[in-house]
């Protein structure tokens, strides 16, 4: 007997069905006809079985599901060591990873990999896992730091592997971003224009945006697919200006109330990405109205380096200070700074980390973002979710900014999620087989098998090279394998700094905004918008 554990039921139902069918991929077969029963003892008494039984019972189930259902029924998390297996067979490779680099960098984004970390002049290590020390990553931080390169650490954890530690608050990550976002837009983008023809030629900054009036002041719309000649309209021959409406979440239900240089065209009204930005952030400019800031000492306005100091817990003094040395080393080093993000357990991560990213896209560092893009992969949260809020009535137009339009009003979860699929998210049906590297909750429906270390699984998984041998010897004649993908050249898009989709809207989320951790739905809508270019983008 080896170290496997597998469902106490499955295993006896599946010896019975083997023994006289002699075959392992008819014996599962025949097995899953009559799934119910076994799937009634899922969660019960797990027993050891050994490795190469376990991994032929694997393998038999992903076979036939493959052969029967299609590839695209059998799943895993990326993070499993079969993902590479169902990868090539054709099936649903899952991932947790935030849509926001895929939705702000573009699609099929790529990062940096770990061995390019000790290449970089300033790392930010960001979140949760700061304070791991034995992570696979950690020798290339090492690495680095032995080449000179400055390792900044934020989380609720101080580590030892920084040369400086933010410690914040938890869920507060993104009030530190815009702080630091706050910084960077007046000193290195406004009042020298260190980034210019970086923002100009490779982001959305000059890009017009629609504006709609209500309730005599005007709130942005949608992209026009249009781009001004310069980043802001501000000084233009006319000087006009106008009070637009922004949302504002860390203060209850408010909204801020700032001006933005604008133009006619046509007969619509309209600024530009990069106006919007600095009037989100705060940044003032003589003329325009509005309530501002009066500086970074400012709490009372967002999102001051003062004002995220009650917050967040980090001094204003170092929040600017840890501001001035990324934009610095960026523009000194031609954008060689990277962010390592680690997860944010808050029901706005989403928010945070597009805050976060907002810094790598205005100083010049589009390819330091240390994670995985989405790329094609299936975001696996959203996924589970569709099929677990059938029966969930909550409201999530509750999550709308004050001035939304509604059109989330009364709706669920569910049929968001559903409206999401008609519009080209990419998610995988419900898999009959899925193998995950820790515990899930809710189940999936119609799973025949469930591959992982809880005691809910049906089978703890096998060695991954087991399995895989196993899958070759019984696919023959079955199941081909997925053709390679052609790999097309890389178009280049803009980096944006708004994410242009209704939804975004609807939540006060289409530029970087801030929303303290609270009580709201797992997944928000939000996390779901595809990334939809605005033109074809030439630089």
């Amino acid at each position: 007997m080896g170290g496997s554990q597998v469902n106490r039921a499955l295993v006896r139902l599946y010896f019975e069905v083997k023994d006289e069918l002699r075959d392992p991929v008819a014996a599962w077969a025949k097995l899953t006809a009559n799934s119910e029963v076994y799937r009634r003892a899922r969660g019960g008494r797990r027993v050891p079985l050994d490795d190469g039984t376990a991994a032929e019972l694997t393998a038999a189930a992903i076979v036939h599901t493959a052969a029967e259902y299609g590839p695209d029924r059998v799943a895993a998390l990326a993070t499993s060591p079969l993902a590479g297996l169902v990868a090539a067979l054709g099936g649903a490779v899952l991932t947790e990873q935030p849509a926001a680099p895929w939705q702000m960098l573009g699609p099929g984004f790529r990062g940096p990999e770990p061995d390019d970390w000790p290449g970089a002049a300033y790392v930010m290590l960001w979140g949760e896992h700061n304070r791991l020390i034995r992570t696979p990553g950690a020798p290339w931080v090492i690495a680095g730091r032995y080449k000179g390169q400055k390792v900044v650490a934020i989380g609720p954890h101080p580590t030892r592997l920084s040369d400086e530690t933010l410690v914040v608050r938890p869920g507060t990550d993104g009030a530190l971003a815009m702080a630091m976002g706050h910084v960077l837009l007046k000193e290195f983008v406004l009042e020298r224009p260190a980034f210019a023809e970086h923002a100009l030629d490779h982001t959305d900054l000059p890009f017009l945006v629609r504006l709609r009036e209500l309730g005599g002041a005007w709130v942005a719309g949608c992209g026009i697919g249009r781009r001004a000649d310069r980043l802001s309209l501000y000084g233009g021959p006319r000087g006009e200006s106008v009070e637009v409406l922004l949302p504002r979440f860390d203060d209850g239900p408010g909204v801020l109330r700032r001006g933005v240089p604008v133009r006619r065209y046509g007969d619509l009204l309209v600024t530009t990405v990069f106006d919007l930005l600095l009037a989100v952030y705060g940044v003032p400019r003589e003329g325009l109205p509005g309530c501002w800031p009066a500086g970074y000492e400012d709490r009372a306005e967002p999102y001051t380096p003062a004002w995220q100091e009650p917050l967040t817990g980090v001094p204003a003094a170092r929040a600017v200070k840890v501001a001035r040395e990324l934009g610095a080393t960026a523009e000194r080093t031609g954008g060689r700074c990277v962010i390592v993000p680690g997860r944010l357990e808050t029901s706005h991560a989403d928010t945070a980390y597009r805050a976060m990213l907002a810094l790598l896209v205005l100083t010049g560092c589009g390819r330091g973002w240390a994670q995985e893009g989405a790329g094609d992969e299936v975001p696996l949260v959203p996924y589970l979710c569709l099929h677990a809020l059938g029966e969930d009535g909550a409201n999530v137009g509750r999550l709308c900014w004050p001035l939304a339009d509604g059109v989330l009003s009364g709706r669920t979860g569910r049929s968001v999620l559903v409206e999401a699929v008609r519009d080209g998210l990419p998610m995988a049906p419900s898999p009959r087989v899925l193998a995950l590297p820790r515990p899930i909750c809710p189940v999936p429906p119609d799973l025949d098998l469930l591959i992982g270390p809880d005691d809910g699984c049906d089978v703890a998984l096998p060695e991954a090279g087991l399995v895989a041998d196993a899958v070759a010897k019984l696919a023959v004649g079955r199941v081909e394998p997925a053709p390679a993908r052609a790999q097309d050249p890389p178009v280049p898009e803009p980096m944006r700094l708004m994410v242009d989709h209704a939804w975004m809207h609807e939540y006060g989320e289409a530029l970087p905004t801030y929303r303290p951790p609270g009580p709201g739905l797992p997944v928000k809508p939000t996390h779901l918008v595809p990334y939809m270019p605005l033109v074809p983008f030439r630089p």
